[in-house]
């Protein structure tokens, strides 16, 4: 049986305690930003704005009983103060270096924490030039299979571990986006997937040496990228021998985001769509990566494939039969990590008049996706002291493409997901489902 398992309650989470490392194979913007933040606001310099974990409520009971705690003060997550940051990267700069760089956070915000930021250092990565072509790095690891690659990840996170004294680590992928891969017979099997490795398969990308090297040594992981990583059946049947909760895939950032809140209140009004274009401008490490027509072709299958899930032209094809949807992404330089979406919409309502709805949405990258890392990396450890293993579907509400089980449709509608994530919360601290019916305040 493939996803997740979980007959948990309050009584068998088991508590927090103790330190929590968090590993990401990536140094750059997304993981830069994300380090950053949890130290200032560690240091009371600024808030957790965009964290679940960390800001918002989850109603209990009716709505007449007035109960709605934080989720931290409701489930028992890791305390940020006892949270320890690594990092694998095949360039060599150090985490303030590498925040320097990527230009995210200003100067007034990296000065204060430079000197943390500046001893977090990057172990070697396993990285291979075909699989993200617009990067060279010099701080990689040498093996002369990928199984022995995988092996000396294994090493890291044991030294990790014990170098900083931790009681748990979990790993969430804040690297580039890798050339698309096809699931294939290579990863059908865990035999077939490490047979793969000793002869070193090229359908064997870096990421699944990553969550492989991960799940082994029982280490939650979730993947941030639309590459194929752990979304096979040869490590989800692994994360299930093994008793590790996985997710992924793609953090559900920008332009996807708005997708998951626009065509969920189309579908809900019944209003028809003919066509969805979308175009991005960034400038930063992943926008170059991206201009790589393999490694977009990966990022391209995980934006396209939102919306025919959410709006199921097969049960509505009146409304969304053959609707077009078009998506492009430029690599522009001057712009960094401050990306630009703009997307039309060509909508149809009564009587089959014409409307339009255009979007300008100018975000910035990694301040929507480091709150998603510390959500994922609190989330995930909690599911593991629940006992949950395997595909975390109700951590959906933060991917582009949500893992689901075997012959499963995945979730998309962000509301839908939303619902999944805290209803997950509420059942395993034996709490009641919310169903929002509400007929129980108007009876006769």
């Amino acid at each position: 049986m493939q996803g997740n398992s979980s007959t948990g309650s309050r009584s068998t989470v088991r508590p927090a305690t103790g330190r929590l490392g968090i590993l990401t194979p990536g140094l750059g913007a997304v993981a830069t930003t994300f380090m950053a933040g949890v130290e200032s606001i560690r240091r009371g310099l600024s808030k957790p704005i965009g964290s679940l974990t960390q800001m918002a409520t989850i109603r209990l009971g009716k709505r007449t009983d007035k109960r709605a705690p934080l989720i931290r003060d409701f489930v028992p997550l890791a305390n940020l103060q006892d949270l320890v940051f690594g990092a694998w990267d095949p360039i060599p700069d150090d985490a303030y270096t590498a925040a320097k760089k990527a230009g995210v956070l200003e100067d007034k915000d990296l000065e204060p924490i430079a000197d943390f930021l500046r001893g977090i250092k990057p172990m070697p990565a396993v990285f291979e030039n075909r699989y993200v072509t617009r990067i060279n790095g010099t701080n990689v690891k040498q093996g002369k299979t990928k199984r022995d690659l995988a092996e000396q990840l294994r090493h890291d996170i044991r030294e990790f571990k014990s170098k900083h004294s931790l009681d748990r680590v979990v790993c969430v992928w804040c690297a580039s986006t890798e050339t698309y891969i096809k699931p294939g017979p290579q990863h059908a099997t865990l035999e077939q997937f490490e047979k793969a490795m000793e002869r070193n398969d090229d359908a064997i990308a870096p990421s699944m040496l990553y969550a492989w090297a991960c799940i082994m040594e029982g280490v939650p992981f979730a993947n941030g990228a639309p590459n194929l990583a752990v979304d096979t059946p040869a490590l989800i049947e692994l994360a299930l021998d093994r008793g590790v909760p996985i997710s992924g895939k793609d953090f559900k950032t920008g332009q996807t985001w708005m997708k998951t809140v626009i065509a969920p209140g189309l579908k809900a009004r019944m209003l028809g769509l003919a066509g969805w274009y979308s175009t991005n401008i960034l400038g930063n490490r992943d926008g170059e990566v991206l201009d790589d027509p393999a490694s977009f072709k990966t990022k391209e299958e995980s934006k396209l494939s939102v919306l025919h899930t959410i709006l199921q032209p097969e049960v509505y094809p009146e409304l969304y039969d053959k609707f077009s949807h078009v998506v492009r992404i430029n690599y522009y330089p001057p712009r960094g990590d401050n990306k630009e979406g703009w997307d039309n919409i060509d909508i149809v309502g009564w009587m089959g008049y014409p409307m339009q709805i255009k979007v300008n949405f100018l975000c910035r990258d990694s301040i929507l996706a480091a709150p998603i890392v510390l959500d994922l990396a609190l989330f995930s450890d909690f599911a593991q002291r629940a006992d949950m293993k395997g595909i975390q579907e109700w951590l959906s509400f933060y991917y582009k493409s949500p893992m689901a089980a075997s012959g499963l449709q995945a979730e998309h509608d962000l509301f839908i997901q939303q619902t999944k994530l805290k209803n997950t919360l509420r059942h395993l601290m034996g709490e009641e489902q919310i169903t929002h019916l509400g007929l129980e305040y108007y009876a006769s």
